[in-house]
């Protein structure tokens, strides 16, 4: 059962999105709050395994939860940003503070709740109007920095060809596929790579990948 904390100032919105996810059979809504002190408590008294994270509330707002939470020794948990606004600004800054995911609020319950298990088994999930400024954003970045440099030189070739395919947008099997390995021998090497990297998750490997050159802009589809 996934436990879920749904975190929103707005309370007909965020009861909207608990019930949506409450009605699914393997999820649970374990708390809700409506500041980002309010959700740091919660996190730290509920562990849940998601949280869906509103970005302007008061007190606190949702990126510096997102940080606080995630900066935590013990936490296990993921997050989702929840919000009305998709400002590259807002992005960048979640993705940095550990989000797995950027997804905005007019998102189709059913979208939202695959959201929801993707990141639990440890995806990524970026709307795809976002996906495509992230990527232009770091287009604009020449070369890399030093300190990606070296930090890149940690992989094996191998490792680098399937981070490149992460940025690519690539799903494990679709990664197994175009290097002709098995899809258990892509999430090692994803496993591995991450590690390597001090990377939490996907959505991190993308931009790294962008920050450091690896993967640049192109003519590929990216996004769902």
């Amino acid at each position: 059962m996934l436990r879920v904390m749904v975190v929103d100032d707005q309370a007909l919105v965020r009861r909207g999105f608990a019930l949506i996810l409450d009605n699914e059979p393997d999820i649970e809504v374990a708390a809700e709050a409506a500041t980002g002190i309010e959700a740091v408590e919660a996190a730290r008294t509920h562990q849940p395994d998601i949280i869906l994270m509103d970005i302007r509330m008061p007190e606190m707002d949702g990126l510096e939860a997102t940080a606080r939470i995630l900066e935590a020794s013990d936490a296990t948990c993921r997050v989702i940003i929840l919000t009305t606004f998709d400002p590259d600004e807002y992005v960048f800054r979640a993705l940095r503070a550990g989000a797995s995911g950027f997804v905005l609020k007019d998102i189709p319950p059913e979208a939202l709740v695959q959201a929801v298990r993707t990141v639990a088994e440890g995806g990524a999930m970026l709307a795809p109007s976002i996906t495509q400024r992230l990527i232009s954003q770091f287009a604009q970045k020449l070369g890399a920095g030093r300190n990606l440099a070296e930090r890149l030189e940690r992989l094996t070739t191998r490792e680098r060809e399937v981070l490149e395919a992460i940025a690519a947008g690539k799903s494990n099997a679709e990664i197994a596929e175009a290097l002709f390995i098995g899809p258990a021998t892509v999430k090692t090497h994803v496993s591995s790579l991450l590690s390597k990297l001090g990377l939490r998750d996907r959505a991190q490997a993308v931009v790294f990948a962008y920050e450091c050159g690896l993967a640049t802009v192109g003519e590929r589809d990216v996004g769902f």
